[in-house]
């Protein structure tokens, strides 16, 4: 399926400049953006939350029931490696997010994010799996009892260029929590890679980095930077900057600091106001970082899915990469709702849908 996108920003600009004055300088041509292809790699599953690319030249993926899968990206063919029978995906709980081990080779460990039991037991844990002969086995718990629930679990698994493991979680319905730096919810939290505590977290013997966060479902590292995606309430969906300790303000903060009450609690507690909020919410999910010539026109901006948005928007950065000057949609209502995204080493890009029965991974080149 082939589609030619053409940002309504430079339709504008394009028509401006055709209207100029005999005075105005002569604009030069606006170029199209990226023509791009897509095609179904692969359909018929169930929630994908996670897609990977993975060392082995081969996309892993998690579903929210419980499986963790691989896909040939040259024949679309699905693989099952492990089901995880503790898994219970209760509403937008389930298998959520995975992460590899940067040096697999070595240490062939796979981290993924789900939750398990039931009412008020509803708990999301971390567990690292090893891989091997096809199978993963060993399981170690790395961090357990952060609260559940049928929305607001986050959760998306980074590991940082210093191997630190980053984990989203979200407030788990229960908002005033994302404001206590002694719960696991609404935060985002770093560990070391067998799942203790680094030393030079904000705070002694915990492992929140930063707290104030609703429901975070991107996080992706750019430099020393690192970036989150979050889901506002019925406004200020977001894109954060993560600062080591910093407050991001909700349940008492949504979106930017421009109500009275909000500039009140955003001076006293030193709040990080978003790089980028939309109204209407659009969902905002997986976040990447694009970084290839394959796609010149997608090179060193951010890439975001949405689901309700059902859409991938590319976010330009300043080269402080402390501020997203333009936003550009691509593929507005063609696949439905989108829920994660991972790059090839060639530059291809691979999206998960998120519409429930039927859904599909989804290959785009050019």
């Amino acid at each position: 399926m082939k589609i030619l996108m053409i940002s309504a920003l430079a339709i504008m600009l394009c028509t401006t400049a055709c209207k100029k004055s005999k005075s105005t300088a002569i604009v030069e041509p606006i170029l199209p953006d990226a023509e791009l292809k897509t095609k179904v790699l692969a359909s018929g599953l169930a929630y994908p939350w996670e897609i990977i690319y993975g060392p082995d030249q081969q996309l892993w993926i998690t579903e929210r029931g419980g499986k963790i899968s691989r896909i040939n990206p040259q024949t679309g063919v699905v693989t099952l490696l492990h089901t995880i029978s503790e898994v219970v995906a209760t509403g937008e709980g389930g298998l959520l997010g995975m992460v590899l081990a940067p040096n697999f080779t070595t240490n062939p460990w796979v981290y993924v994010v789900y939750d398990y039991g039931t009412g008020n037991n509803y708990r999301e844990k971390v567990v690292r799996f090893t891989y091997g002969n096809g199978t993963l086995s060993s399981a170690i718990t790395i961090i357990d009892q952060i609260p559940a629930s049928s929305v607001h679990n986050g959760s998306r698994l980074m590991i940082s260029a210093d191997q630190k493991l980053f984990i989203s979680t979200g407030d788990a319905s229960n908002a005033p929590n994302a404001q206590n730096i002694n719960s696991l919810s609404g935060k985002i939290l770093r560990l070391n890679l067998d799942g203790s505590i680094p030393t030079d977290n904000p705070m002694a013997n915990n492992p929140v980095w930063s707290f104030g966060h609703r429901n975070p479902q991107g996080l992706i590292q750019v430099g020393d930077k690192i970036y989150a995606s979050e889901h506002g309430p019925n406004n200020d969906d977001e894109v954060n900057l993560i600062l080591k300790g910093r407050n991001y303000g909700w349940p008492n903060v949504e979106g930017f600091c421009n109500l009275p009450a909000e500039q009140s609690f955003c001076a006293a507690n030193n709040v990080v106001e978003p790089l980028f909020a939309w109204t209407p919410t659009i969902a905002t999910s997986s976040l990447t970082y694009y970084n290839s010539d394959y796609i010149p026109q997608w090179k060193n901006t951010l890439l975001l899915l949405s689901l309700k948005g059902t859409k991938l928007t590319q976010l330009s950065l300043n080269t402080s990469g402390d501020k997203i000057t333009e936003a550009k949609d691509f593929l507005f209502n063609q696949f439905g709702r989108l829920r994660a995204i991972c790059q090839s080493p060639e530059g291809r890009l691979y999206i998960t849908t998120s519409n429930g029965g039927d859904d599909k991974i989804i290959e785009i080149a050019k």
